[in-house]
């Protein structure tokens, strides 16, 4: 038996079942009087089921997951829609507008949450979304980039110690889980106390699209939405290789400062004492080695060659097997380097 559908109801409208409908939650105005909303759509499937919502660009200056919701949004496959699925692609919409991945305040939004009604531009924002849309929902899958200047390898950050988020982070196929501690005020944690399982996404570098990082992401979404009965099941066998899980990483940092010249790419498996780079000053009159202290993987590096003492340069997981880590990540590599039929007929940003 077909369960009864019903309609979403959300700051006053009710999207039907089998409709879609694209609102615009108000925020505050900015002052030049110009009101700033948050935009979000709002699909209600024809069949009742779990309610997922999908958000990017938290961090204003993260635009991968705008691009990968934009995408998720056209899919035909939608059509089949079981239960409800909210986009937002641009929560923090005053870091969007001015590049940057905080608020005019220079706040970090996701480290605003709960918010408040009373408190700062942040915490009227963390409390309209969360109130909104995070209590509205079963699920929640909030994507990421690297910093400015840093590249992370697509990657699922999420407390895999309960077992139905652990579930939908190995139906994303990325190759590396991060069974990451929650942050005080992050959008994950709020959503950990109410129970909702979250993933969070990393992958890319921000203000720059990556495709694979992009590609990746859609059919990560689609594949949790598959294992959430939200749309039907893939007619088309999956090759994919279980992902590791790392609970602990560590950053190589500059020992000097001067010029970088990185050797090691993302994904790369490296071992202790091995050398992943070289920082020499402009006469190459001085030049020292940078090396790996733990064994792992490369998740995560700078991509600016200009570095100081103290700063970060590559970010290492730690697995049990480096090998069947590197063989894993050669895996999804291999799938995704090709830039294969994508699920849109779209041609792949280059």
């Amino acid at each position: 038996m077909t369960s009864k559908p019903e309609g979403f109801s959300i700051a006053g409208t009710v999207v039907a079942p089998g409709s879609r409908t694209t609102l615009e939650l108000p925020v505050s105005s900015i002052y030049s009087h110009a009101p700033m909303n948050l935009p979000l759509q709002v699909i209600c499937g024809k069949r009742s089921g779990p309610r997922l919502f999908v958000s990017a660009a938290v961090h204003g200056d993260e635009i991968n997951g705008v691009e990968i919701i934009r995408r998720l949004l056209r899919l035909p496959l939608l059509k089949r829609l079981r239960g409800t699925l909210l986009a937002i692609p641009i929560v923090n919409v005053y870091g969007f507008v001015n590049r940057s991945r905080y608020l005019p305040d220079r706040r970090d939004l996701n480290r605003s949450f709960p918010g408040s009604v009373r408190g700062s531009m942040a915490a009227r924002l963390a409390d309209l979304f969360l109130k909104e849309i995070v209590d509205q929902c079963d699920y929640g899958i909030d994507l990421h980039t690297g910093a400015i200047h840093r590249d992370n390898l697509p990657q699922i950050r999420a407390n895999l110690d309960d077992p139905e988020t652990a579930r939908i982070a190995n139906a994303f196929h990325v190759p590396v889980l991060l069974n990451a501690d929650l942050r005080d005020g992050s959008l994950r944690q709020i959503a950990a106390e109410r129970g909702i399982p979250m993933l969070l996404y990393e992958a890319g570098e921000a203000l720059r699209f990556d495709e694979r990082a992009i590609r990746a992401g859609v059919k990560g979404i689609i594949a949790v939405m598959r294992e959430l009965d939200m749309l039907p099941a893939s007619s088309r066998k999956g090759r994919h290789s279980d992902p590791l899980v790392a609970r602990s990483t560590y950053w190589v940092r500059a020992e000097r400062s001067g010029i970088l010249r990185a050797i090691a790419a993302l994904g790369t498996r490296v071992r202790r004492g091995e050398n992943v780079g070289v920082i020499a000053d402009p006469f190459g009159e001085q030049e020292d080695d940078v090396h790996a202290s733990n064994n792992g993987i490369i998740i995560g590096r700078t991509n600016l060659p200009l570095v100081n003492e103290g700063e970060a340069l590559f970010h290492i997981a730690r697995f049990e097997s480096t090998r069947e880590a590197a063989h894993i990540v050669d895996a999804f590599q291999a799938d995704e380097l090709p830039l294969g039929p994508a699920l849109d007929d779209e041609p792949p940003i280059v």
